[in-house]
């Protein structure tokens, strides 16, 4: 309570006489007066070292995109104007054109050129067989029953090139990546560049010359198919085929508390490869709990905190100067002894929480295993009664979970997990149980062992967007001892690049009459 209102409160009591109440005041300035002294003693100016930005500010995450090797890989705009630009100036006007496009229009676009490339590619075919019949009809020769079979040859032809192109690039995107895709644009430009050559043949031989031999038309369009079908093989080969042999050991650490987890990878390219690793972060990596730091933090600043000496009298007095200096001494020495025993309150102090979450564990599985049981007895006396009376799983979870509330909302407490579990999610996931006849200890599992990310709600996930960090460009493939970052709003992942050895095998033939042996017996030999 504010010291204000305590003494006014405190004169109003007192005011019923003028005496008392000039007393009152009197007392309440003299209170006053102290308290502003005692606050402009304790008054203490804190200077903390300036914040880490969140990448939320999109200045901010401007800046973080560029690293101190960027030049390397950036195209840089040099010349004697009058107007010239920097390459920071560069760097701040691309990023400023990438998020006025963004990512969704981006995407969209992509997908945009990929549908015009795709019905390109199908109807080039059809207006192949299709333009002799309305240009020149008159002309063209009769097709027969080997003109007719090429007919069926084009139309399964394209039917197995839609569904193979709808398998391999119609899919959902998974991610979006800073930087393109090399081999899809490459595989594109090839596409692109073939169907322009395949038209410009057609106009110069054929449309031109009005050739009048319909089945050699026919086969042009059949070639042109099969042509497709090839580079459809070569799509598969270079997007799915060469990134499964493992050529690469990816070491992925987090850099709050350390979490290591080792995988293989293939060919890919430094960007391909983060979003590898994102893809396994979400299913291996436990929750991200920055609860538990912020305790180690706050346990090791106390244990580790010293003691500070200030020479008050000055260098001047040196009496009192060697006074201060013996004392300083002692005091130093007894900060010293303290933290050599740091390390047995630190023991203690952990030993102490691992007996509290014990005891908080155990009282949480036998609330737990009373509540089920409970859940059983009611089950069998609704199979008695009408089946208009039987309670449903949400309604049988409500009813046993206050039963159970107090105990796991002070373990989840104890053990720093109160903020990844909401009232709802428990009664969800109780309900869950109870319909598919799950035991104690399948419900306990969840919140005894801390499981990955994806087993949270998306309100406990981190920002979607990542930030990568790479020395080299992300375009260019993975190396030995290549090293990115993947940064998040709270944590980064260092993820470094180990090349698996080369393995080699020789063969040691061992003769087969190596392992035979002889068994004599002596006569004396008793059996």
């Amino acid at each position: 309570m504010d010291t204000e209102s305590t003494y006014s409160g405190y004169s109003y009591y007192s005011g019923r006489s003028r005496g008392s109440h000039r007393h009152g005041e009197r007392s309440r300035d003299r209170h006053k007066t102290r308290s502003k002294d005692t606050r402009s003693e304790k008054s203490v100016t804190i200077n903390t070292p300036p914040a880490e930005p969140l990448l939320g500010d999109s200045a901010v995450r401007g800046e973080q995109v560029q690293d101190d090797n960027w030049g390397e890989t950036t195209t840089a705009v040099t010349g004697t104007s009058e107007h010239s630009l920097s390459q920071e100036d560069i760097v701040r006007i691309t990023k400023d054109l990438e998020d006025s496009v963004g990512l969704d229009c981006r995407r969209y676009f992509t997908l945009t050129l990929a549908v015009i490339l795709g019905l390109l590619v199908f109807l080039t075919p059809l207006a192949f067989l299709v333009l002799p019949h309305l240009l020149w009809p008159e002309k063209l020769q009769s097709c027969g029953t080997a003109c007719e079979g090429l007919f069926i040859s084009v139309a399964f032809k394209l039917l197995i090139l839609l569904l193979a192109v709808w398998a391999l690039f119609f899919r959902p995107p998974r991610a979006g990546l800073p930087r393109v895709f090399v081999f899809r644009a490459l595989l594109a430009v090839l596409v692109l560049l073939f169907v322009v050559s395949y038209w410009l043949f057609y106009g110069v031989r054929i449309l031109d010359s009005q050739d009048e031999n319909y089945q050699g038309i026919v086969q042009y369009a059949v070639s042109l198919v099969d042509a497709l079908l090839f580079i459809h093989y070569l799509a598969i080969v270079l997007l799915e085929l060469r990134q499964l042999q493992p050529y690469f050991s990816v070491c992925v650490t987090r850099s709050t508390d350390g979490e290591i987890r080792h995988y293989n990878l293939g060919q890919l390219s430094i960007q391909r490869a983060a979003l590898a690793v994102l893809e396994h972060y979400y299913c291996d990596f436990p929750v991200h709990n920055p609860a538990l730091l912020s305790a180690s933090k706050s346990r090791a600043a106390k244990h580790l905190a010293g003691l500070k000496v200030y020479n008050v009298d000055g260098p001047g007095n040196n009496a009192a100067a060697g006074l201060a200096h013996s004392q300083s001494r002692a005091m130093i020495a007894a900060a010293a002894r303290r933290r050599d025993t740091s390390h047995n309150d630190l023991y203690y102090e952990e030993a102490e929480h691992e007996r509290r979450v014990r005891k908080r564990k155990a009282r949480l599985v036998v609330a737990v295993e009373e509540a089920f049981t409970h859940i059983k007895r009611m089950q069998e006396e609704e199979q008695k009664k009408a089946p208009g009376d039987v309670m449903d799983p949400r309604e049988a979870a409500q009813a046993i979970f206050p039963s159970m509330a107090r105990a796991l909302q002070k373990y989840l407490r104890t053990t720093k997990q109160q903020h990844c579990h909401s009232m709802e999610s428990i009664q969800q996931h109780l309900a869950f149980c109870i319909t598919n006849n799950m035991t104690p200890k399948a419900f306990l599992e969840s919140y005894l062992t801390p499981g990955p990310t994806l087993q949270y709600s998306r309100d406990h996930w981190l920002a979607r967007q990542w930030t990568l960090i790479s020395e080299a460009s992300v375009t260019s493939g993975l190396k030995d001892g290549t090293i990115f970052l993947l940064k998040c709003v709270d944590f980064s992942l260092v993820v470094t690049t180990k090349k698996i050895p080369y393995i080699q095998m020789s063969e040691e033939y061992i003769d087969p009459k190596s392992h035979k042996f002889v068994l004599r017996l002596q006569s004396e030999t008793s059996v």
